[in-house]
């Protein structure tokens, strides 16, 4: 009965430690998509290169599609400006060293100096790499009426 006690344990603890660390890197992954957020209405070039991973592939709703370096000149040259953004129904769902994000933006910005609302959808990619969830892939798309 004990190594059978003993068994049932280590298969709990097991489990335990698996559970914590699901929760752990979802908790990770939604830490860096609110940075994203963060430093999206308040760019800032250090935390922009720090959370894109060097083969992102960014595109917009409209089918603009950037690199590291254009998601980077993006914000910090001001193409795009916003004042607010907001993340709705967001999921996370994590896939080995792969997190993919899905959610609703909604905000505020600044298109061609004329003030403008955002209501789009976004799926990205995040891969945990050296440690750091990076994102790797970001895809907006218009939401259909």
């Amino acid at each position: 009965m004990s190594k059978k006690l003993v068994f049932f344990l280590s298969i709990l603890l097991s489990y335990g430690n698996y559970i914590t660390a699901q929760t752990s890197d979802d908790q990770a992954v939604a830490e860096a998509v609110e940075k994203l957020r963060k430093v999206m209405i308040t760019p800032d070039e250090v935390i922009l290169k720090s959370l894109a991973a060097d083969d992102l592939v960014y595109v917009h709703s409209s089918g603009t599609v950037r690199n590291k370096q254009g998601f980077v000149d993006e914000f910090m040259k001001g193409w795009s400006v916003f004042k607010s953004i907001k993340l709705e129904n967001q999921s996370i769902t994590l896939a080995g060293d792969a997190a993919v994000v899905r959610h609703r933006l909604t905000g505020d910005f600044l298109h061609n100096n004329i003030d403008e609302k955002i209501d789009i959808i976004i799926l990205m990619v995040w891969q945990k790499q050296q440690g750091q969830w990076k994102l790797l892939a970001r895809q907006a798309a218009k939401i259909p009426k």
